[in-house]
């Protein structure tokens, strides 16, 4: 019997739904992370014991029986890390965090939210529209929601667990979902899979792995082929046109309102909780999985009326006539371009400046041109050095590559993101979005208080 869980990368947002799902199992829980941070403080004060040294004598004695424990980590991890090595001699089982959320797949009804971009957004507005209701969910997300404070939602006596179904380094398909929704396929992660085609031939196969009798909800003009098991249920949905689809779009005084099409209940006057232009989309997508589920029309208008967000997904600090700040995790070039898009719509004739950190060296040389693109339909670029994340450097690829690129025109600055505070101060800003999955996040208190001296 498994009584111990031990996390290598116990921080990571989707590792720390993990950890909070087994602390409610009351198993004992302990790990690893590089550095604190407020999740992993929260996770401790929880009861989790989490340390930050990659230190095979700082794993607590009672881990070190493998008959009883399970160890769980994140693919971010190197291979050489010396606690994972000392694991894999002793042999103890092992697995992947995506392998622990399919057997949770096995067990319950997965509705699972993939796709290069949007997917937290989704999986967090699916769990909330089902939590809401008396259908109820568990759910594992890759964001902290605004309405829970948590990226963990447990419920008993619901048989749903909304999943957010991760396409790095395939981890997808150790799920099962019931059903799917997919809301884009645009080329990532080329460090792992190489060229466009196979990345497209993972979300082909993802297709296949949907449980007969279940159903897929794909937004149109995906590329990849679909391979669905017998008796699964083909849907399609975009903002104007698909077996799901908005009609009636009323965008204005700070509100999107529209009326959703649907094959199993129209609903009149949805009305968005977080009132930006792309999450139109978004949340036909989550309303169709909640629709499938079995949430009434009633519950789904006044949940989606009550949806606050996620961290860091359009995450206003400031929004007022003089100012508006907001951070958006945006490390795409598509996320970045329907990002600004949906700004541009919104806060229609204001400037728009953007602070950028590039994720990623690999990331940053397949797609340079095409971030140069997306950030030129900005009025002001201030773009930092690149966040390395997992990777070591690559030879010539900096951030000179994307600035180089950019729109001759515009006002443009490459910076270190150290400088970016004193920038910020000497600055006067309309609407300042900072993008990216990096940690120039860090900064956003500062951003804030220094914006509002400024009131």
């Amino acid at each position: 019997m498994i009584d111990n869980i031990y996390f290598i990368g116990a921080g990571g947002i989707g590792m720390s739904a993990l950890v909070r799902y087994f602390l409610s199992q009351g198993k004992n829980v302990a790990g690893y992370d590089r550095t604190p941070c407020e999740l992993t403080n929260r996770l401790c004060s929880e009861g989790a014991a989490i340390h930050y040294d990659d230190d095979v004598a700082l794993i607590p004695d009672s881990f070190k029986n493998k008959e009883n424990t399970l160890v769980v980590f994140t693919p971010a991890i190197p291979s050489t890390h010396a606690e994972l090595s000392y694991f894999r001699a002793e042999g103890f089982d092992i697995k992947k965090r995506a392998e622990v959320l399919g057997l949770l797949t096995r067990q319950m009804k997965g509705l699972c939210c993939a796709g290069t971009h949007g997917k937290t957004t989704t999986s967090a507005m699916t769990a909330h529209l089902l939590h809401e209701s008396s259908v109820g969910c568990n759910a594992f997300l890759g964001g902290i929601t605004k309405n829970y404070g948590t990226n963990y939602l447990l419920n008993a006596q619901s048989d749903f667990v909304v999943i957010e179904a991760d396409e790095f380094d395939r981890s997808f398909h150790h799920l099962r979902p019931y059903a799917t929704l997919i809301t884009s396929a645009d080329a990532d992660h080329l460090d792992i899979y190489g060229t466009e085609a196979a990345y497209l031939e993972s979300f082909s196969h993802y297709t296949s792995l949907i449980q007969p009798g279940g159903a897929i909800v794909a937004h149109k003009g995906l590329k990849f082929e679909q391979r669905l098991q017998e008796g699964v249920r083909r849907y399609d949905y975009s903002r104007h046109e698909g077996d799901f689809h908005a009609e009636n779009i009323r965008i204005g005084n700070g509100q999107i309102i529209y009326d959703l099409v649907s094959p199993i209940e129209c609903i009149a006057n949805i009305e968005l909780g977080v009132p930006v232009s792309i999450n139109i989309d978004n949340s036909i997508g989550a309303i169709a999985l909640a629709q499938l589920a079995g949430v009434s029309a009633d519950d789904i208008r006044r949940a989606m009326k009550s949806f606050g967000g996620v961290d860091r997904r359009f995450d206003f600090q400031i929004k007022n006539e003089r100012h508006v700040l907001l951070s958006d995790y945006a490390h795409h070039p598509e996320e970045i371009r329907q990002s600004i898009l949906s700004l541009r719509e919104v806060f229609a004739g204001r400037k728009l400046t953007g602070i950028f950190q590039p994720h990623l060296y690999s990331r940053t040389n397949d797609f340079y041109k095409e971030f140069a693109d997306a950030l030129s339909l900005l009025d002001e670029v201030l773009l930092t050095e690149i966040y390395p994340a997992r990777e070591l450097p690559i030879p010539g690829v900096t951030s000179e590559l994307i600035f180089n690129e950019l729109r001759p025109d515009m006002q443009k600055r490459c910076c270190l993101k150290t400088d970016l505070p004193e920038i910020v101060a000497q600055g006067d800003y309309d609407v300042l979005v900072v993008l990216g999955a990096g940690d120039v996040e860090n900064y956003m208190k500062q951003f804030k208080a220094l914006i509002e001296q400024k009131q």
